[in-house]
């Protein structure tokens, strides 16, 4: 913070002189934690008692099961409806009324043809045959709904599956075997590959990392080695009461050799910022000299980040 602002200072000296451009000061390390990348409290979207459940500690794959639900009741419910929804017989016996409806029809219209039945014969076949068509299709669209029945069984059944969201390691397990499940979650699955890495920089280094950049971590663990993490996110807001504002950055952790929830130094590479001196004028009229930062402190061009205090005058 002293190297900074003496940076500030030698900038306004030098605006008489005609200079303008300070060096950024030396990079120092700056405390942060390094958390798991994703914490996630897994629950059941049904009531039902645990048949069997994983254990703490287990690494688990996005989509496998991590507990199973008591299912005699949805098995036996998913039997039936695939059953129903495999019968035929109805679907091949209107089919058949209808074929036979049809002979009669043709056969009716060619005795009208050759004046051997009256017309109100002709009639009635022809209803018949109608009749018959409705009663296939009828047949048809109830299988369709039985098979959309089997299906709505098929996943009643599956939600008796609570499986995982995401790749990670079970750290929690609130219940065990033979427990209720209704509100509360079952088991607590965190992601370590990657880490995340959560440090908070004084307000003043704003505009001197960027998401894309880079930093050299050092976990807070004996015989461990710096390793590089990538800026991902940089608050948009900063804390004005703290004067500082966080940055979020990514740690591959293949191995997993790293835990999650350790300390550590990040050391930036902060990119320099040039200083231009520009005259205002106070609401009393007198000049009044304002340092405007290169990287991004200019009002006019919106580049204030939110939650900054600005010069004592200004609103």
């Amino acid at each position: 913070m002293r190297a900074m602002r003496a940076c500030f200072i030698s900038a306004a000296m030098a605006v008489a002189g005609g200079a303008g451009v300070c060096a950024a000061a030396q990079p120092q390390p700056i405390g942060c934690i390094i958390e798991p990348d994703e914490v996630v409290d897994v629950g059941s979207p049904v009531v039902g008692v645990i048949q069997s459940i994983v254990k703490r500690g287990d690494r688990v794959r996005q989509g496998q099961v991590l507990a199973v639900l008591r299912n005699n009741v949805d098995r036996a419910a998913l039997s039936v409806a695939q059953s129903r929804a495999a019968a035929d017989a109805d679907e091949k016996a209107a089919l058949a009324n209808y074929a036979f409806s049809k002979q009669r029809r043709e056969r009716a219209e060619e005795l009208v043809r050759k004046a051997f039945i009256s017309k109100q014969a002709l009639d009635q076949a022809i209803a018949e045959d109608e009749v018959a068509q409705q009663k296939l299709s009828q047949a048809r669209e109830q299988r369709r709904v039985l098979a959309h029945e089997a299906t709505l069984a098929r996943q009643r059944l599956e939600e008796r599956n609570i499986r995982s969201p995401i790749d990670g390691i079970i750290v929690e397990r609130y219940l065990t075997a033979g427990e209720r499940v209704e509100e509360k979650p079952l088991l607590r699955v965190v992601r370590i590959d990657p880490l995340r890495v959560e440090a908070i920089l004084s307000s003043s280094l704003f505009g001197s990392v960027a998401p894309g950049s880079t930093a050299r971590i050092v976990p807070d663990m004996p015989n461990s080695a710096p390793v590089t993490a990538t800026v991902t996110l940089v608050d948009r807001v900063l804390d004005a009461a703290s004067g500082t504002f966080r940055v979020r950055m990514r740690l591959p952790n293949h191995d997993g050799s790293i835990p999650a929830g350790l300390r550590c130094k990040a050391e930036f590479s902060f990119q320099p910022q040039g200083i231009k001196p520009r005259a205002v004028k106070s609401r009393a009229g007198s000049a009044a000299l304002k340092l405007d930062a290169e990287a991004g402190f200019a009002g006019s061009s919106g580049k204030f980040p939110a939650g900054r205090a600005t010069a004592a005058g200004g609103k």
